[in-house]
């Protein structure tokens, strides 16, 4: 186990007493509280508990979630480099709801880093995956996140499409989702 700064090593000893799920918990409640760094932490102790029982989805995704903890913190490149496999791991297994999740995440560092094409990519590549499983609604926060993408190049055509995309595809919106639907089908209505 790694020694992180500002843990005594009677804290070390109580996360390899817990149980991964404890600790997974624990870690949630951590992020909760905007604790980034012990939620990372802990994230990575579940990682090596669940590692240890062998089970290899829910080591990928406290690895995710302690990417997440991670790029929250400010630490985007550490972020990334625990994301990178996380999906081949899920897409070995057929969970591709949690590839997808993974992609994502890789986006957002990949994003954080400066690499706006890699992090363009990784969404759209999310964003498929979520449509291939109708996971409509996240599709639409990948979307929304390369729209604003778009938007920071330049590119407003292509931000506005991508943009109206995300959104009509939602099949039960929230009120900010039905207040952008009506928006944006404004232009399209002249052409009819």
């Amino acid at each position: 186990m790694r020694w992180q700064r500002g843990y005594s090593r009677s804290h070390y000893k109580k996360m390899d007493i817990l149980e991964p799920q404890q600790l997974a918990q624990e870690a949630q409640a951590e992020y909760s509280k905007g604790n980034y760094l012990s939620a990372a932490n802990l994230f990575k102790a579940a990682a090596d508990g669940f590692s240890s029982n062998e089970d290899e989805l829910s080591a990928a995704e406290m690895t995710n979630n302690q990417s997440v903890a991670l790029l929250q913190s400010g630490d985007a490149k550490s972020a990334l480099e625990l994301a990178m496999g996380t999906d081949l791991i899920f897409a070995s297994k057929g969970d591709v709801k949690r590839q997808a999740m993974a992609i994502g995440n890789q986006a957002a560092a990949l994003e954080r880093l400066g690499q706006t094409d890699g992090a363009i990519e990784s969404y759209k590549k999310s964003g498929e995956l979520f449509a291939t499983i109708g996971e409509f609604e996240l599709r639409a926060y990948v979307y929304q996140a390369i729209s604003a993408l778009q938007l920071k190049r330049g590119r407003y055509l292509e931000a506005y499409a991508i943009m109206r995309a995300g959104v009509m595809e939602v099949k039960d919106p929230n009120l900010t989702q039905r207040l952008l639907k009506s928006l944006m089908d404004v232009p399209f209505r002249f052409l009819k």
